[in-house]
C-alpha cells in the first residue's frame, strides 16, 4: 500500500519556483490551502472506509465481541491517516498513513487490511491462530475513485496561481 501523491509535474515544480523568487508568501499560502482543500474528500473518504470495512470471522464457534483493549482497531487506524502539502523542493499533496502514530503491534495492519485477510493470534495465544476476512483493497479503490477529481482541482489551482504570478 502506498501513499497517494500528486507531486513532481513539471508545472508544479517551476510554478513553485516562481513563487519563490517573485516573494508571494499569500499566494503560496492560497496554493498550499488550495491543493490540501482538493485533498481533504479524500482524507476523509479514507477515513471511513476503514471505520467502516467490515471485518468477518472465518468458521469458528461465532464466539467474538468488543475488544478487550482500550484501541479499537479501525478508529486506530483512521486516526493515523495524514495529508501533508509541500511548495519547496519537491512540491505536491501526500495522503499516507502515518506508521508512528500507529501502536507498535499494528503498523503493519492496514497494509494486511488491504490485502483483505488477516491471521493472528487469538488474544495473544500464539497456540491459536484465527483468520479474518476484509472486503480487499479499501485504500486502493477509495484512491482510485478520488484521483481523477485531485489532479483536475489541482491543475485549477495551478492555473489561478500562473494567472495571478503573470
Amino acid at each position: 500500500m502506498r501513499s497517494v501523491q500528486i507531486t513532481g509535474t513539471g508545472e508544479l515544480v517551476e510554478l513553485s519556483r516562481r513563487l519563490r523568487s517573485a516573494g508571494g508568501a499569500r499566494l503560496r499560502q492560497n496554493m498550499t490551502r488550495r491543493v490540501r482543500r482538493a485533498a481533504e474528500p479524500l482524507h476523509r473518504d479514507l477515513q471511513t472506509a476503514i471505520a467502516t470495512l467490515p471485518i468477518s470471522s472465518q468458521g469458528g464457534r461465532g464466539r467474538g465481541g468488543p475488544s478487550p483493549t482500550s484501541r479499537p482497531l479501525r478508529a486506530t487506524i483512521a486516526a493515523a491517516i495524514r495529508i501533508s502539502v509541500r511548495t519547496g523542493g519537491n512540491p505536491g499533496a501526500r495522503v499516507w498513513i502515518d506508521r508512528a502514530a500507529l501502536p507498535v503491534d499494528l503498523r503493519g495492519m492496514p497494509a494486511a487490511l488491504n490485502t483483505g485477510r488477516v491471521r493472528h493470534p487469538v488474544f495473544g495465544n500464539r497456540r491459536r491462530w484465527v483468520q479474518q476476512t476484509a472486503p480487499p483493497l479499501w485504500w486502493d479503490r477509495t484512491v482510485r475513485q478520488h484521483t481523477p477529481r485531485m489532479q483536475a482541482e489541482v491543475a485549477r489551482v495551478l492555473d489561478d496561481v500562473r494567472r495571478q504570478l503573470e
